[in-house]
């Protein structure tokens, strides 16, 4: 699993680390983003459901072919 948050779409309401906070938190300034090492999702059944309560639709979630 791929993780991506448009940093000049985010306006850090913070939902995805609501709702998934081993994988996403906040930056110093706010805005989200994906805790180091947390870059594939770790597996967390969550990640998909932070990308959906996204207000702004700042998160996108891609399946990695291998």
């Amino acid at each position: 699993m791929d993780i991506g948050i448009d940093k000049d779409t985010c306006i850090g309401a913070g939902q995805c680390a609501l709702t998934a906070p081993d994988v996403f938190t906040q930056d110093d300034d706010g805005y989200s983003t994906v805790r180091p090492g947390r870059e594939d999702g770790g597996g967390s059944a969550l990640v998909r459901e932070a990308a959906r309560a996204c207000p702004v639709g700042a998160i996108t979630v891609s399946q990695t072919v291998r």
